[in-house]
C-alpha cells in the first residue's frame, strides 16, 4: 500500500512542479503546453477576429470566459489532480506483467521518427474517434459529453469545454492504442498533441476553412459546426464525430454537411434547462433523472 501512496504523490508533485516550471520557462520551449496553448489560443482568437465566418457573432462571445476557464481546468488542473491515480494504474499493469510488449501488435521500432509519429497520431485519432462515437450512442455517457455540446456560440475555446469524466472514458483507450505500437517511444509526442491542440483549436474556431480536397482526411470548422448542430438527422446519435481526422466519418458513413452557411442553431433539445456554471455543469452527469 505505501508504494501505492508513494507512486501517486511523486506523480502529482511531479506534475506540479512540471506545471510551474513551464509557467516560468524552465522547461524546453517546444514541450512547454501551458505557454504553448496560450500561444495557439492567442492565434487562433486573432484569426476569428480579422476573418470571422459568422460576423454578426460578438468578439468576447457568448461563454468565452467559462471556455477559456475549462481550458485551463481540463489541460492543467485535471491533469495534476489525476495524475497520481494514472501513476497508480500503470504500477497495478506493471505488476501484472501487462506491458506495451506483451500487448503490441507490430513493432515501429526501426522506422524513421516522423513515420512513427505519423502511425501513433492516426491510431491515437482513431480510438479517439471511437470513444467520441460511444459518447454520443450510449444515454450514461452521452449526460456527460452534454457539456460539450451545451455551447451556443463557436469559438476556439469551446474546443476544451468538456466534462473532466471525459478524461476519464478517453485515456484508458488512448493508453491501449499506445501499447498496441511495439517499439514507440513517445519522447517526441509532444509534436502530435500540439498538432491536435491546433486543429482541434480551428475546428471550433469561428472561421471557415474546409481544406479543400484535403478535407476528407482533415477535420474542419465546417464539417464540425454540424456535429454540433441542435438539430440531429433522424435515425442518428451525431455525426462529424471526427477529433483531428475526418476520414474515419467519411469511412463509416457518418459524414453529414448539407450547406456551409455556418448560421445553423447548435446545442441540444433541453438546452435552456442546462446549467449554466461549471459547478454544476460538471454535477450534472452524476444527478439521477438526467439524460
Amino acid at each position: 500500500m505505501e508504494k501505492y501512496l508513494d507512486a501517486f504523490v511523486n506523480a502529482f508533485t511531479g506534475t506540479v512542479s512540471w506545471t510551474w516550471k513551464s509557467i516560468i520557462f524552465e522547461v524546453p520551449w517546444y514541450t512547454n503546453y501551458f505557454w504553448g496553448l496560450i500561444a495557439l489560443s492567442l492565434i487562433v482568437w486573432i484569426l476569428e477576429i480579422f476573418f470571422p465566418w459568422r460576423k454578426q457573432q460578438a468578439i468576447i462571445r457568448k461563454d468565452f470566459w467559462l471556455d477559456a476557464f475549462y481550458m485551463f481546468f481540463n489541460f492543467f488542473i485535471f491533469s495534476i489532480v489525476i495524475s497520481g491515480v494514472y501513476k497508480i494504474l500503470e504500477l497495478v499493469f506493471s505488476e501484472s506483467n501487462i506491458t506495451t510488449k506483451s500487448l503490441a501488435l507490430f513493432d515501429i521500432s526501426q522506422w524513421s521518427a516522423w513515420l512513427q509519429l505519423l502511425v501513433f497520431f492516426v491510431i491515437l485519432d482513431f480510438v479517439q474517434w471511437f470513444t467520441h462515437v460511444l459518447l454520443h450512442k450510449y444515454a450514461f455517457l452521452w449526460k456527460f459529453h452534454k457539456v460539450h455540446h451545451s455551447v451556443k456560440e463557436m469559438g476556439f475555446a469551446a474546443h476544451l469545454r468538456y466534462h473532466w469524466m471525459e478524461n476519464i472514458f478517453y485515456k484508458p483507450l488512448k493508453t491501449f492504442g499506445v501499447m498496441i505500437i511495439g517499439g514507440f517511444e513517445p519522447e517526441q509526442a509532444y509534436i502530435v498533441h500540439f498538432i491536435t491542440i491546433a486543429i482541434g483549436h480551428f475546428n471550433h474556431a469561428n472561421i471557415k476553412i474546409t481544406w479543400g480536397v484535403f478535407k476528407y482526411v482533415l477535420n474542419n470548422p465546417v464539417m464540425h459546426l454540424y456535429h454540433h448542430a441542435y438539430v440531429v438527422p433522424e435515425g442518428r446519435n451525431g455525426m462529424n464525430y471526427g477529433i483531428s481526422l475526418s476520414i474515419w466519418d467519411y469511412i463509416f458513413n457518418t459524414n453529414y454537411i448539407p450547406e456551409d452557411s455556418g448560421t445553423i442553431e447548435i446545442g441540444f433539445k433541453g438546452d435552456d434547462q442546462f446549467p449554466q456554471n461549471f459547478i454544476n455543469q460538471n454535477l450534472y452527469g452524476f444527478k439521477k433523472g438526467q439524460n
